[in-house]
């Protein structure tokens, strides 16, 4: 079963635009390498790109033409090696197969609603990726988990072995070693006769997800085995392709696969049947002259036998060779130094990181809205690439998401196109026409149009000067700044992934190597390389064709997993982990031998995936050798334990004591395609005699534009240079496929694989900005970083938590504040926060002036003090310069219980603020630089006991880690702005903290404009009605002559002897994000966007309470009302669900006078429906506006609490009817299985969600309690359900097997029902996802050469 050695080797990478072809007769030398670029479609002249490219380099081996259409022999065809867009194709443009979704009753909408959060938080037509299937099946079967994590008392049920359990045991022993409840078996005849009906309406691929199905697989395996005989094509087990926990993710990916699968083997059949003889490992074994290996690249940059390739594993399959190709080439094993890659293609850019001789892989991803649960390599994309568009937008230098595309492409195209990144590059003289294909213009041999470029670049100029003189300079800007300005804006969106992938998990950016391909990435290197702090950049001799060449390095992978549930230790669990490490070991192994791989060509990577007690973050911890064992951590190489711990504390910056649990045992077997790639670079660097290039080499030159003006700069050809030849900057390296800028104090050595470019020291000229005229070029970064900063601050808390809430939920906030306390950045996590923390900082910025020190962190939760209800506290830290405070970093996070009479702190039936948990007004959580937790233990936990039926917080130990984590968040994001400070000097900072606040205010006045000329200056109003029958009233009143507006509450209902009063931070929260909805572009959100309002609360209303009001639903239900009357005033939409639906459950706690008992607390809040709009239809299953936190999973759900989820579905018709109809609500229904106090609290119950325009009104929600009363029976004690009706706000103490069903509302109609006169066009599926992530690789990854 060998293949050919010394045959000819083909690698091939099948884009999007184009289809690159690396070949090599058999020496494995590079010089004898022969490369060809074809487009992946020319149907005049070949029917598949691939097979042509093997036709060419075929004919040039063996010296004669293959005539086209004529089969290609494989006898002279050592191997064929591919990554294709096949895959990626059908699932961006929606055209894989029909399939249904096989999935456990009660949950047959589950992929509908995900996670329940919105992709975009301030779109009104909240559009969601629509599913793969179908159709959906629903199974009558039904397994738990026995035990939860939970439990204080840590019981663990013991199970016998699987081959000891009974068949019909109803308590067994889980793949992961959890003991599995059985509840319910499938009925095979009726599995049968449902499959049957699939079959007969002509389905043939079925998707297969139940629920823990990846610890049970039993009920799976019957389906699968029923569909088989039946006669299914395709049948995909969520068990078989991904055994790990998370319900959403596996059963989205066993969707993807099933709907991907079958396009994947119609192609693989279609390139056979191009070749006299077969491909792949089947081939060789028949023996004979014919037959070649053939395997295709998968997303975690592996190679596998064309007969195995699936869907699911073939999403990144062209990235993931671009990955492996820079990974090998870039790295050396000796040296260890990092590496980035910067893959900028036509319209997004791809950045992956790649250290210590392993690919870093992720393990849940989205891809054109399809959330994957597979092993892929880590690669983040942005929006931002040599096709995005340009554009001013409110003061602001804008480059993307918009892409050209490939028609009409960039202006210079000769299509009529808008300006570009490209155009960009060409006006400045950074890319060259002479080296561009001339494939333009009606004729299509054409080069690039310059002119287009100039003339819309000086008309742009020309609107940009226009509008600045209104502003607030008199300079003017030219054309080339304009451009540059853009080119520095395009270059800032790019380096935040990157910062995101090195910095946000401890590693130091600078300390990198940049290594860039793709076709427009050689443009930028040099700027990207200098902001990240990189001093070197590597780009190999086919940089171009990178992804083409990886697959002819890439190794061949066997991957094999299964869950797992211990606690580590040492002694029998680490033995019986070794055990099955063995196992998975052998089983990849005897796949590897298979494909023809001997033992000793083969090597492992082992890992166990861990993580702490109460957490969710795992990590995946390699096995290493001895020696790197016991240099890392002084201990053997088994020690997964301590190697997890010194991950954990180096990605997340901390550790607890807590128990370690394993969740998953993996092996990854490699069957290695070379033993040596030849000399590394850097013992290429140490053997190189640099000599200054000769000038009879320069090709020509140019007047090219660079920080400062425009220099005269030397023009080389690649294909002239030899090896030593250095090159000072500035200077233009190019040949047909790329363009190499030289900046000036860079310089460019040539090795025999790269161009290695030494970066020199950066240009300061950026330090040296003007503190008295705003730059709206610097404006524009500044945004950029702001926003990064704080979107750093965010990834930094999600990270360090330990919480649920903050973890999983995402129930939290970060925010940049100047020195008074106005916000000046905050990223968009949660609208409800948006406005509410700049309340809290000013308050405390005036509460503390001149008492602060350098080290100090403040934590306040109280209402009266910039809070809006206690479960969410924050944490503020001043940064200083000389004892000043120049500006403060903030996170707020909801902890899941601080205390009060109910476990959650949410409790429906407060009057006084002390019920509601541990109020904090003004602490000093930190002093110079010490923890104070004696303080925080005591205000957490002590003094809310003093109150009467009143517990301190049931999740202490979570509160002092969440706290913690909030802590090194702000710490994060101090560091980020002194960064900033040192790079471009405090006072500029400062000024464009202030200035960037006012661009904010000038986005607003315009739409205030705006919407008084569209009202006829005449005021808005309206009234809303909480359900126990308070109003909130509005009436606002724009002045259209300065952009100014009065938001006039007068009329709102007083103060409540309830828990729906609403401080007044929460008004000014939603006041923002509603300007912001309507504005509808992306504008910094700061406290300018107030600065045009006059707000005008009543005193002692319920929208501005007394300081010992209870305030829990205030924050959560009323803040949604007053969303809704803002809308309503602004004829915006209809209204959604007005509601978050908060639930809470648990037990436990520290009463005084009672027995503390140890226990939990559980917080929830859930989707409805959207409103309906002027030309959307509602969306069902999603949280709207003042909140977006994610829903857990089912299966971590059951693992976590004693809980049986009954369903979870859309709650048909709940929306309201009109010309669009409004979003439908869900229902939730949860068993509980001890007994637990269970309280709801939630709005809409009485008062229906309104319609607009004539649209009719959503269903109100309802709360049921499904309880088990005992009915007098002589023979044996019986019980009966009851349902009871809990109304909006309620608590109950239910007991196991008692239920509560939730059932959200809908959203309001817009328009009359049956008018459908005004539909607007159908919107594109693909709207929510086009544009960013992998939609370059349908249209123009390379056509910014």
């Amino acid at each position: 079963m060998e293949s050919r050695k010394g045959g000819i080797r083909i690698a091939i990478d099948r884009g999007g635009t184009f289809t690159d072809c690396v070949g090599n007769p058999g020496t494995g030398r590079l010089e004898d390498d022969v490369v060809i670029k074809l487009l992946s479609e020319d149907p005049n002249n070949y029917d598949d790109a691939p097979l042509e490219g093997i036709r060419r380099l075929l004919s040039r081996f063996t010296g004669h033409e293959i005539p086209r259409g004529e089969p290609l022999d494989t006898y002279l065809i050592e191997s064929i090696r591919m990554g294709t867009t096949v895959a990626t194709n059908a699932l961006l443009e929606r055209k894989g197969e029909e399939i249904a979704l096989v999935v456990t009753k009660g949950f047959k909408d589950c992929l509908e609603i995900g996670n329940q959060s919105r992709p975009k938080i301030f779109d009104l037509a909240i559009k969601r990726p629509e599913v793969l299937y179908r159709t959906v099946l629903e199974i009558d079967e039904r397994v738990t988990l026995e035990d939860y994590a939970e439990d204080p008392t840590r019981h663990i049920t013991e199970t016998p072995r699987q081959d000891q359990t009974p068949p019909d045991a109803q308590i067994v022993r889980g793949l992961s070693s959890e003991a599995v409840r059985v509840l319910r078996r499938p009925s095979e005849d009726q599995v049968r006769s449902q499959l049957q009906t699939l079959y007969d309406r002509g389905i043939r691929s079925i998707a297969v997800g139940l629920l823990h199905a990846y610890t049970f697989p039993e009920h799976e395996i019957l389906v699968g085995r029923v569909a088989r005989e039946i006669g299914f094509k395709q049948i995909s087990l969520s068990h078989e392709l991904m055994p790990m926990i998370k319900l959403i993710p596996r059963a989205t990916s066993t969707c993807a696969d099933a709907y991907l699968t079958p396009t994947i083997k119609k192609y693989i059949s279609s390139f056979q049947s191009g070749f006299e003889g077969n491909l792949g490992i089947e081939s060789l074994r028949k023996g004979g002259l014919k037959g070649a290996r053939c395997e295709f690249m998968q997303s975690d940059g592996g190679l596998v036998d064309l007969k195995r390739f699936s869907g699911l594993r073939a999403i990144l399959s062209g990235p993931a060779g671009g990955v492996v190709g820079y990974a090998l080439t870039s790295y050396d094993p000796e040296t260890k130094i990092p590496v980035i890659g910067f893959d900028m293609g036509g319209t997004s850019t791809d950045v992956s990181r790649y250290d210590s001789g392993r690919y870093e892989h992720v393990f849940e991803t989205t891809t054109a809205g399809v959330t994957i649960q597979s092993p892929q390599l880590d690669i983040n994309t942005v929006a931002a690439g040599g096709g995005s568009r340009l554009f001013f937008r409110n003061g602001l230098f804008v480059v993307g998401p918009e892409s050209a595309g490939a028609h009409p492409g960039p202006a210079c195209y000769r299509k009529g196109g808008p300006l570009t990144v490209t155009d960009a590059n060409l006006f400045l003289g950074r890319l060259l026409p002479d080296f561009f294909p001339k494939i333009f213009g009606e004729d299509e041999n054409e080069g690039l149009d310059e002119e287009a470029s100039r003339k819309l670049f000086e008309d742009l100029t020309n609107e940009i000067n226009a509008e600045t003189v209104r502003g607030q300079t008199d300079k003017k800007m030219t054309p080339d700044e304009v451009a540059y300005g853009f080119i520095k804006v395009a270059n800032e969106t790019m380096t935040r992934p990157i910062r995101s992938l090195t910095e946000a998990k401890g590693h130091d950016t600078s300390k990198h190597r940049l290594a860039t391909f793709g076709g427009a990435g050689g443009q930028h290197a040099v700027a990207i390389a200098e902001s990240l702090g990189i001093r070197q950049i590597l780009v190999h001799r086919y940089s171009s064709v990178l992804s083409a060449y990886g697959m002819a390095l890439a190794d061949v992978v066997e991957e094999s997993q299964e869950p797992e549930s211990k606690v580590w230790s040492d002694g029998a669990v680490k033995q019986d982990l070794k055990s099955k490490m063995s196992e998975l070991r052998e089983r990849s192994a005897k796949k590897l031998r298979e494909q023809g791989f001997e033992y000793n060509s083969i090597v492992f990577e082992e890992y166990l995936n861990m993580r702490y007690r109460g957490t969710e973050s795992a990590l995946m911890v390699l096995r290493t050798d001895q020696a790197e064992a016991s240099n890392m951590h002084d201990t053997d190489e088994w020690d997964f334990g301590k190697a997890f711990i010194k991950q954990h504390e180096r990605e997340f910056g901390f550790t607890l004591l807590r128990d370690i649990i394993v969740d998953d045992v993996r092996v990854r077997g490699i069957g290695k395609s070379f033993q040596s790639l030849g000399k590394t670079i850097d013992q290429q660097l140490k053997g190189a005699t640099p000599r200054d290039v000769s000038s009879k080499k320069i090709y020509g030159k140019s007047e090219v534009y660079f920080e400062g003006g425009r220099r005269e700069t030397p023009i080389y050809k690649l294909v002239d240079l030899e090896i030593n030849d250095c090159i000072n900057g500035p200077a233009i390296l190019a040949d047909e496929t790329q363009t190499l800028v030289v900046t000036p104090g860079t310089t460019a050595l040539i090795t025999e694989t790269h161009v290695v470019m030494n970066v020199g020291d950066v240009q300061a000229s950026d330090g040296q900005a003007s503190t008295t005229e705003i730059d709206p070029i610097m404006l524009s970064i500044f945004a950029h970083r702001f926003m990064a900063i704080a979107e750093q601050m965010g990834h930094a808390l999600q990270k360090t938590s330990v919480s649920t809430n903050v973890k999983e939920r995402l129930d939290y906030s970060c925010a940049l504040f100047d020195s008074e306390g106005g916000l000046v950045a905050n990223a968009p996590h949660l609208p409800v926060h948006l406005g509410s923390m700049s309340t809290c900082i000013r308050t405390q910025a005036r509460i503390w002036k001149g008492r602060l020190k350098p080290g100090d962190v403040i934590v306040s939760n109280h209402p009266e003090f910039g809070g809006t209800h206690l479960p969410d506290i924050t944490v503020i830290t001043p940064a200083f310069n000389n004892n000043e405070v120049i500006f403060y970093v903030a996170s707020r996070a909801h902890h899941a219980d601080i205390g009060g009479i109910l476990p959650g702190s949410m409790p429906p039936h407060s009057k006084e603020l002390y019920q509601e948990g541990a109020a904090i007004r003004s602490e000093k959580l930190v002093s110079e630089g010490k923890f104070n937790e004696e303080r925080i233990i005591e205000l957490l936990y002590h003094e809310p006991a003093q109150y009467p039926d009143c517990s301190g917080t049931r999740c202490l130990a979570d509160n002092l880690n969440d706290l913690k984590a909030q802590i090194a968040a702000n710490q994060r994001g101090i560091n980020l702005i002194s960064a900033l400070i040192e790079e471009y000097g405090q006072d500029v900072v400062r000024f464009y903290m202030i200035n960037i606040q006012s661009n904010a205010e000038s986005s607003v006045k315009t739409l205030l404009k705006e919407v008084s000329r569209k009202f006829a200056g005449q005021d808005l109003s309206a009234i809303d009605f909480m359900d126990d029958g308070s109003p909130i009233k509005l009436k606002i009143s724009i002045n259209a002559d300065n952009g100014e507006a009065v938001f006039d509450f007068t009329g709102t209902g007083p103060e409540v002897h309830g828990n729906i009063n609403a401080p007044e931070a929460v008004t000014y929260s939603a006041i923002i994000y509603c300007l912001r909805c309507l504005i509808s572009q992306d504008i910094p959100l700061n406290q300018g966007c107030l600065k045009p309002i006059d707000v005008r609360i009543p005193k002692h209303s319920f929208l501005s309470p007394s300081d010992k009001a209870a305030v829990v639903g205030g924050n959560v239900l009323t803040s949604q009302r007053v969303t809704d009357v803002i809308f309503k005033c602004f004829q915006a939409c209809a209204a959604s669900q007005g509601d978050t639906n908060n639930l809470t459950f648990g037990f436990g706690g520290n009463v005084s006078g009672e027995l503390e008992t140890k226990g939990f607390g559980y917080y929830e809040t859930i989707a409805g429906g959207s409103g309906a709009g002027p030309e959307w239809e509602g969306t069902s299953g999603v949280h709207t506006h003042m909140t977006n936190t994610r829903i857990t999973d089912a299966e971590i759900f059951e693992r976590r609490y004693p809980v049986l989820l009954r369903e979870f579905s859309l709650r048909a018709g709940s929306g309201g009817n009109g010309q669009h109809r409004g979003g439908d609500g869900v229902i939730r229904d949860i068993e509980f299985r001890i007994p637990v106090q269970v309280s709801i609290l939630s709005e809409r119950r009485v008062h229906r969600p309104y319609g607009l325009e004539g649209g009719e009104p959503a269903q109100c929600g309802q709360n049921v309690w499904v309880r088990k009363l005992p009915v007098k029976n002589s023979d044996r004690a019986v019980s009966e359900e009851r349902y009871i009706n809990l109304g909006g706000k309620n608590t109950a103490h239910m007991q196991p097997g008692e239920r509560i069903i939730v059932m959200t509302p809908g959203g309001g109609g817009w328009g009359p029902v049956g008018d459908r006169s005004k539909d607007p066009k159908k919107q594109d599926s693909r709207h929510a996802w086009r544009g960013g992530s992998l939609a370059n690789r349908i249209f123009t990854q390379e056509t910014s050469s």
